[in-house]
């Protein structure tokens, strides 16, 4: 590998413009296939041989009136007369014709008030998903209700078609980390043109990555939030990567190299850390294949496609880069020496150093001290409630949390999350008499508010009964809800009879989804880890480093966990963030584990392999840990602390999910590149000694040819 990358870095760098020119044409060429093929991302939710998929698939398939998603319109009026008076009538009967008239709207139920007529709503039905429609959709409904004001009738909306097409917040966050970034690399570098290249690497590979994923979107469904996810990572992992490319050409350029030849060397050292931590990465990710649970799988395979199109930008294009500016990338008092400095100055590190050598010193003490803090931070995770929160956690204002606090105080707080009941009635005799007896023992069901009448297709073999609970959507006894129903009352109702029923809706979807990601994230945790040693074994030629490799991540991961469920779980946490308490949305601990235990991995390699490289220069273990620990400090911190504002600058959105994985992944990372690296990586292989190296003679040879893995 290090040879090809070797000559890959020459040939580039022999013809840098013609490299970059490209490169952007890719950019332009892959933008006009994208919209070609009519790229797009999905917000359907599909979870295979599941209750809720089922009861999707039959409503597809037999009754297509009902499977289209919808938009419910909420009114309100704080008038004397309510929403009955003259005038407020009149206003609402016009709105509503306009909106019957919209294209793509199936149906439109009757306007339906609180008990005091000051609230009132009706259910917009589309004759497809969200999806598949447009912003002209949304749009065209929110024309139809503006002129509401001037009868002193707020209007606001909520529901799929409202989520998919609504006006997203500005990307301020990505901004912010990417200004971060661009500081903290001018500090770590002192030269704008080393920070030019790094950053405008990893921006280009960025839009790259994504025009592919759009592209790749056309063809497959990817979830509407994956691009977020895959942006987050794609922009922190392409910039580490560019850094530690540029960090090795500077010291090649200061060993006397020319440009190109630096450019090269640098590729095939580098280089081959850079694609080994992004297969690392791209492999962590893709395990989240194994749950079985699509949505969750595809969502890896957006951040996997970002990610690997960000490591293949690193060796293609920072080389490139790299010749055009040359020698810029140095500071400036060093750009007209030739050859005297051998390596970085001797300041490099000195304080890491310090520190490491405190924790080897007393490594018992230094290694428990550093694992009983993370197993603190960890703690709360043991409380970790999974779900999805509603749209009563969106921001104040919002207008979806407008609609739900609305229908929540006008209809009740269940009239939020409705369970969708659909009906085979292909091998029943008696239709009429089956609907009867089912919506019977529903309405008895404890935890059911009430049961709207069953609604037929037209060759009558299918139905559709909706059923309010008396709690809310992310309440838990709306998931018990769900489980009665499934395991007693339908099954009642249904005795004797041919029929069958399926519970869905999106309220039953997500609970399934928690369901499936509960059953299936301990092989997620096995297969991952699994993996990860195996190729720790190959890079490292060692049982035991990977071993305290993983430990490691685990309780970096682990804390993580702990300050998420206590940021939006307790009430001190969702205080210091300004949220509402709720649940964790079912797929974030999965993501982040997948995510996260590739992440850790790049920085072990990182620094383990400055460690051997110490040590197969004579150096005692010891003292290569302490050498590899000062080597290293100043890149993984400056790359750490990069990584960790772009995660925290997604915090800044409105999307719940995303706020919870960026928060996730930039505690482990501040964790990760402090305690992790300065305290227990130093007490842990101290302790170890030589016996970290240690690997069976025979393992070692059947490994065949060991990969060198130089920083």
């Amino acid at each position: 590998m290090k040879n090809t990358l070797y000559k890959l870095g020459k040939r580039v760098a022999s013809k840098p413009k013609r490299v970059l020119f490209t490169f952007i044409a890719t950019i332009v060429v892959l933008t006009s296939v994208a919209g070609a093929v009519g790229a797009g991302f999905t917000t359907e939710v599909r979870l295979g041989n599941t209750d809720s998929q089922k009861a999707s698939d039959l409503l597809v398939s037999q009754f297509p009136a009902a499977s289209g998603d919808s938009a419910t319109v909420v009114f309100h009026s704080e008038s004397s007369q309510g929403l009955l008076s003259t005038q407020a009538s009149q206003a609402l009967e016009s709105s509503i014709s306009e909106i019957k008239g919209q294209v793509d709207v199936e149906s439109i139920t009757p306007i339906q008030y609180s008990a005091d007529n000051k609230t009132g709503f009706v259910n917009v039905q589309y004759s497809d998903l969200a999806a598949n429609l447009s912003a002209e959709h949304l749009s065209r409904l929110e024309t139809a209700v503006e002129d509401l004001d001037k009868s002193a009738i707020e209007a606001s909306m909520r529901g799929p078609v409202v989520d998919r097409w609504r006006d997203r917040m500005p990307p301020v966050g990505e901004f912010i980390g990417i200004f971060a970034a661009i500081i903290l690399v001018t500090l770590l570098f002192r030269s704008f043109f080393a920070t030019l290249v790094t950053i405008g690497a990893a921006l280009l590979g960025l839009v790259l990555g994504n025009t592919v994923l759009a592209v790749i979107s056309g063809f497959i469904d990817i979830p509407s939030v994956a691009p977020t996810i895959a942006i987050m990572l794609g922009l922190g992992a392409g910039i580490d990567y560019a850094l530690f490319l540029v960090a090795r050409y500077r010291a090649r350029l200061r060993a006397g190299d020319d440009p190109v030849t630096a450019a090269a060397n640098a590729n095939s050292t580098t280089g081959t850390s850079v694609v080994t931590a992004g297969a690392v990465v791209v492999v962590s990710i893709l395990g989240l294949y194994v749950t079985g649970i699509d949505v969750i799988g595809r969502m890896g395979l957006a951040a996997a496609i970002v990610v690997t199109i960000s490591a293949l930008t690193a060796v293609v294009l920072v080389p490139a880069l790299l010749k055009m500016a040359g020698r810029k990338v140095l500071p400036r008092k060093e750009r007209k020496a030739l050859s005297t400095i051998t390596e970085e100055p001797s300041s490099e590190g000195r304080r890491a150093r310090k520190i490491a050598t405190v924790m080897a010193n007393k490594p018992w003490t230094s290694t428990i001290a550093a694992t009983l803090a993370l197993l603190f931070l960890a703690a709360p995770a043991t409380s970790l409630n999974l779900g999805q929160p509603d749209d009563s956690n969106r921001p104040a204002g919002d207008t979806m949390r407008v609609a739900y606090e609305r229908l929540s105080d006008g209809f009740g707080p269940g009239f939020n999350g409705p369970l969708v009941i659909a009906v085979d009635l292909k091998e029943d005799s008696d239709k009429q008499a089956t609907l009867a007896s089912l919506s019977t023992e529903l309405s008895n069901a404890e935890g059911v508010k009430s049961v709207a009448p069953a609604l037929l297709n037209s060759a009558e073999d299918t139905a559709v009964i909706s059923v309010i609970p008396t709690t809310a959507p992310q309440d838990s006894k709306t998931s018990d809800l769900v489980k009665q129903l499934r395991e007693e009352v339908i099954p009642a109702g249904l005795e004797g009879t041919g029929a069958k029923a399926y519970v869905g809706g999106q309220t039953a979807t997500f609970d399934d989804l928690a369901t499936k990601v509960q059953d299936s994230l301990l092989l997620l945790v096995l297969v991952v880890v699994g993996l990860s040693l195996l190729l720790l074994t190959y890079f490292f030629r060692s049982i035991t480093l990977p071993l305290a490799s993983a430990f490691m991540n685990l309780l970096s991961i682990g804390a993580a966990y702990g300050v998420v469920t206590l940021a939006f779980q307790t009430e001190l946490g969702t205080q210091i963030l300004g949220v509402d308490q709720q649940p964790i949305v079912s797929f974030v601990p999965m993501l982040m584990f997948a995510i996260l235990f590739g992440l850790s991995m790049d920085y072990n390699v990182f620094l383990i392999s400055a460690v051997r490289e110490a040590k197969e220069r004579g150096d005692t273990a010891r003292q290569a840990l302490i050498s590899g620990i000062g080597r290293t400090a100043s890149l993984i911190s400056t790359a750490g602390a990069i990584m960790a504002l772009v995660f925290l600058g997604f915090m800044m959105t409105d999307e719940t999910e995303v706020k919870m994985i960026g928060l996730g992944l930039a505690v482990a990372v501040i964790v990760d590149v402090t305690l992790v690296r300065l305290v227990l990586a130093p007490g842990l292989l101290s302790l170890l000694g030589d016996k970290a190296w240690w690997i069976p003679s025979w393992l070692n040879k059947a490994l065949g040819k060991e990969v060198k893995i130089d920083h």
